[in-house]
């Protein structure tokens, strides 16, 4: 069976961020994950309009990132919580897409303060469920995030790399399940 793509999405683009340190350590687990070809997404590189308009050609760096989310098998988001939700990137990269997100799963890692992000995960769930997506039950959480990871951008507590890996067996059950469900019977809505 072919490799699965996954699409690590790194959710803020705010300056001083601490989401590539945690996308650094997840995108290492998936790699040693067996059966994973792993696609990070970083929306601060990636200029993105807030506004369409859908008469006009479209957006180079719409279209490439479509290209990137279509071609995955499951994605797992990596996310903030700022204010109790998630970044305003995100959502923007996430509104300006349906079909690449349809019928696929979605992990969410997610970090902040004493919440660690578990706001920001609840409300996306609702966002990817209108989109056809299906969200896995088990996250990675980091509270306090600041404080779980040393100056390498190690994490000081491995515990971590077994939720990670339990979220990952649960995401590839479902990104094969899936797979194989729109081959033998194309997903339509």
């Amino acid at each position: 069976m072919s490799a699965l793509r996954l699409a690590v999405i790194i959710g803020s683009n705010r300056e001083g961020r601490f989401g590539p340190t945690v996308a650094d350590w997840f995108a290492e687990q998936a790699r040693q994950f067996d059966g994973l070809d792993v696609d990070v997404v970083d929306l601060a590189g990636i200029p993105l309009p807030t506004a369409i308009d859908f008469g006009a050609a479209p957006d180079p760096h719409v279209a490439e990132l479509g290209e990137r989310l279509d071609s995955a098998d499951a994605y797992v988001v990596i996310t903030p919580e700022y204010n109790h939700s998630f970044p305003a990137p995100l959502k923007n990269a996430i509104d300006l897409y349906r079909a690449e997100w349809r019928a696929k799963p979605v992990g969410f890692v997610s970090y902040g303060g004493m919440g660690g992000g578990l706001r920001a995960v609840e409300q996306l769930r609702l966002v990817f469920a209108e989109l056809h997506a299906m969200t896995v039950r088990d996250s990675v959480s980091f509270h306090n995030a600041w404080d779980r990871f040393d100056d390498s951008g190690r994490p000081v507590d491995e515990a971590c790399n077994g939720a990670a890996k339990g979220m990952l067996n649960q995401l590839t059950w479902w990104a094969r399940a899936l797979r194989n469900a729109k081959t033998a019977d194309p997903y339509d809505v």
